[in-house]
Order: C-alpha cells, then structure tokens, then sequence
C-alpha cells in the first residue's frame, strides 16, 4: 500500500490486491494473526484491534499502516475476484508473482493484449516498504516514459536493475 500511495500521489492509475485466501495481519503472539475476509473496511479492522489492544497495535505500526490503508481505499481487495485488465502489474513478494502468475495463465486469453508483470523483493515492514515504494515508483516512472514498452522493457530493466542494485523478475502474459 505504501507504494500503490506514492504512484497514486505521482498521478498513476493504481489498484492494490492480495493474493491469499484471506487478510492476516500480525496478531499478539506470532501463530494467532488477526485474520479478515477481502472486503473487510478497513475502519471497521482498525476499530477491532483498537478494542483487542489499542496500545499493541499502536506500537508495533500496525494502527498506523491501517489508517493510511483507510485513506488510499475503503477495503482490501483480492486480486483473482477481479476483472480489470492492467498494463503493468507489481508484486513485492516472489510468492505473491508467483500467485498471480497462476492465476493469469488460468484465465481464457480473450483479447490477446499483454500484461508486464514485475516483482521486486521487498522485506515486510515499514522502513522496507518506504524504501520499496520510492524504487517503485521510479521504474514505474522509467517505462511511463518509453513510447513502446513491449521494445524497451529489457533495457529500461537492465538499466534499473545496475542503478538501483536491485533484482526484478518479469514475465509478459496475455490477456
């Protein structure tokens, strides 16, 4: 979220989803996450750990995160309930790229358009994620400038990938 905030703040078109069966947020003891159904607001996540530990939840960032999740969009969203179709598709977990891999080559092509999907590792908390947000935004700000991705995606690539010392994977698919 912290990354689909920048893009958004830059003026992209930006959608954000999860991949799992179900929403896990860290819970008090590490086997005990919190667990929430896609389409749970996240007012309404934020208010249920406030009422479980307010001064837990505070202080490991988690009350935070959440309530700048409730500004960018109402409710987490799973990726493979939607129907929209996308240019580019980022994941920040090789899991995750390879979820929604799956998931795209078990759909119908219908329209025969690509889709560059890229993932790039980034650690799971809070310092990682600014600093994932800023490397996001700026490959996606590099082929937001190229006039023929499908063409240029290797250089623009390689050229991140040498600047930023950072590993991307990427696939094209159809849809």
């Amino acid at each position: 979220m912290e990354a689909h905030n920048f893009l958004a703040k830059k003026g992209f078109y930006v959608r954000s989803f999860g991949t799992g069966n179900n929403v896990k947020l860290p819970g008090m003891s590490f086997d005990k996450p919190n667990v929430y159904e896609f389409g749970t607001s996240y007012d309404y996540i934020y208010n249920d750990l406030c009422n479980k530990d307010k001064q837990y939840y505070t202080q490991n960032g988690l009350l935070h995160m959440l309530d700048r999740n409730r500004r960018i969009k109402k409710c987490p969203e799973k990726f493979q309930e939607t129907k929209e179709q996308f240019d580019i598709i980022v994941t920040v977990e090789e899991r995750v790229y390879d979820q929604v891999l799956e998931h795209m080559e078990s759909r119908d092509v219908t329209d025969n358009r690509p889709v560059h999907i890229f993932n790039v590792d980034i650690e799971d908390n809070h310092e990682e994620a600014l600093m994932g947000a800023f490397l996001i935004t700026d490959m996606i700000t590099m082929m937001s400038k190229s006039s023929d991705l499908d063409n240029d995606i290797d250089e623009l690539l390689q050229e991140f990938e040498s600047r930023r010392n950072k590993t991307v994977l990427h696939s094209v698919l159809f849809y």
